[in-house]
């Protein structure tokens, strides 16, 4: 990687955990993104997975006092399923199909919420949001719109909302990182460059932390929904370049 590039990954890093310290997610769509435009898919995955791993857990471990522990741990029961499921398949996506489910993948927070009555507060429904979202992280590299359905209908406010998902993907993440490690190619992981955005990845979450608190829980919302559709549209023209 050339040291362009790297800057380039380093700063990606601290933007898009900003953003997801904001939302809650789109920073990890944006992140993929970059990633995929200096690295090879597999290798991109595995660098994404590693400075999400950072970018949650610190969001988790700074708003710790608002998640909701027992649904991260039905969550975790059902991602090790869905990671055990993918790791039996070598799956590496090509370049077009990745950004092609990207661009997909933010039509789900359209989703009525009459349409499907999911609740993450709920044992049975936070083990499913679990196996599905982080099988579809580990197919398509991100998942938070879909993560998302399952916490439009639970009784939590923008804080609790941010850190029981970031907790959750803490737990997905490390999946991708397992089940793409072994498919990347030797050399073409930037460790160096992931020990950097690192940090900065933190910083930014902190940054994000505090345009959240100044935010409302209806704006919050509404933000979330336009940020992530305008994101898809981009990687669906992307895919549409690309094929």
């Amino acid at each position: 990687m050339t040291l362009l590039a790297g800057a380039f990954v380093v700063l990606a890093a601290f933007l898009t955990a900003a953003v997801s310290g904001v939302l809650g997610m789109a920073g990890g769509l944006l992140l993929l993104g970059a990633l995929l435009l200096v690295l090879p898919v597999s290798a991109a995955f595995v660098v994404h997975g590693l400075l999400q791993l950072v970018s949650n857990g610190w969001r988790a471990y700074l708003q710790r006092a608002h998640a909701r522990w027992a649904t991260v741990g039905w969550y975790g029961a059902g991602a090790l399923a869905a990671v055990a499921l993918v790791s039996a398949v070598a799956y590496v996506p090509s370049r077009p199909l990745t950004y092609l489910l990207l661009g997909f993948v933010p039509a789900l927070v359209w989703l009525p919420r009459g349409w499907l009555p999911l609740d993450a507060a709920r044992p049975s429904h936070a083990a499913l949001a679990g196996l599905l979202v982080t099988a579809l992280n580990l197919v398509a590299g991100v998942a938070g719109p879909l993560l998302d359905v399952f916490f439009v209908r639970t009784a939590l406010g923008r804080h609790q909302v941010v850190a029981t998902k970031a907790a959750t993907q803490v737990l997905s993440h490390a999946g991708k990182v397992v089940v793409y490690l072994p498919l990347v190619a030797s050399g073409t992981v930037p460790y160096a460059v992931v020990l950097l955005a690192g940090p900065l990845s933190m910083l930014g979450t902190a940054v994000g932390g505090r345009v959240l608190d100044r935010m409302t829980d209806a704006s919050f919302t509404r933000w979330t929904r336009w940020v992530v559709t305008a994101i898809g549209a981009v990687y669906l023209v992307q895919a549409a370049v690309l094929a």
